[in-house]
């Protein structure tokens, strides 16, 4: 009887162990997953915080727009700079309307909302100066371009130069309010040939874009266009002579600040510095010199 209560009481001494242990495992393990879910809440709500604070942040830096009017001539690289502007002031969004200098202009005085004219001559800027709608003292003359005479790659002509032009059956020539196509007709009126050209088959194109699309396609035997848009198409088109000094002055392109009466104060000084970084930043100008353009010099 002795050994079987003794045998009796180990084994409920051991149980009591037993159940002791699983009771402590499981107060431990319930610790564990109430930690664990504590730390998952935690880092949930902090991530929360995280996001709205950048949602926040977000709706603080609202993008600026700055709207830039440019030569259509300047288009390809000033899509470069737009690149590289807006990588570094994310802040900013650059909107470009690319036309003929003539067509700028007028969209300028007829109210169109603009921050930056980037011209292909003076002749539009200064019309607009005196005007009354560029800010006062923001004209900067940047850039020079050559007026070049152009064929369609691997196609024969019989001209040679501007002086023989009137032998082409056809001429790609832009309109007289197109900065490209004033310099053409000087460039006529100084050889003396203005009226014999005039009186060619011409396509006159709204920009000199178009010239240069008429010329590559092979609508027309000539053309005349700047020497950067030649070289953006050298695999369509091929330059027979690039104009002198003594036929006609390079272009000259200048940029300056409109008078934005739309635009916060916020977006003035943006557009504001946009305008400054194309002027000094030696990123944009080592991008026109790829193209073609040449830095102005008096």
């Amino acid at each position: 009887m002795k050994r079987k209560g003794m045998a009796a009481l180990f084994a409920l001494m051991l149980s009591g162990v037993l159940i002791a242990g699983c009771g402590s495992k499981d107060s431990e393990t319930k610790e564990n997953t109430d930690q664990t879910e504590t730390s998952a809440q935690e880092e949930a709500s902090e991530d929360q915080v995280q996001e709205e604070a950048e949602e926040t942040a977000t709706e603080e830096t609202e993008k600026k727009d700055i709207y830039v009017f440019i030569a259509a001539s300047l288009k390809n690289t000033m899509e470069e700079i737009k690149t590289e502007y807006e990588k570094a002031h994310p802040d900013v969004n650059i909107i470009y309307n690319a036309d003929s200098s003539g067509t700028l202009q007028t969209q300028i005085e007829e109210g169109a909302q603009c921050d930056i004219f980037f011209s292909a001559a003076t002749k539009q800027m200064d019309a607009l100066t005196e005007g009354g709608f560029v800010v006062e003292g923001s004209v900067s003359n940047l850039l020079e371009n050559k007026i070049v005479l152009i064929k369609p790659a691997g196609e024969e002509t019989a001209v040679t130069g501007f002086e023989n032009i009137t032998e082409a059956s056809s001429l790609a020539l832009a309109g007289e309010d197109v900065p490209v196509g004033q310099y053409a007709r000087k460039l006529f009126e100084n050889i003396g040939i203005k009226d014999q050209v005039m009186g060619m088959e011409i396509n006159e194109g709204a920009n000199v874009t178009a010239v240069l699309t008429a010329v590559a396609e092979g609508s027309n035997e000539v053309g005349v266009v700047y020497a950067t848009d030649a070289a953006s198409m050298s695999d369509q088109v091929e330059i027979i002579v690039e104009a002198s000094a003594d036929q006609v002055d390079p272009a000259i392109y200048p940029i300056g600040l409109i008078k934005d009466a739309e635009a916060s104060e916020e977006q003035a000084d943006a557009a504001a510095e946009l305008k400054e970084y194309i002027v000094t930043d030696s990123l944009p100008m080592d991008l026109f010199t790829a193209a073609g353009f040449k830095a102005y010099t008096e």
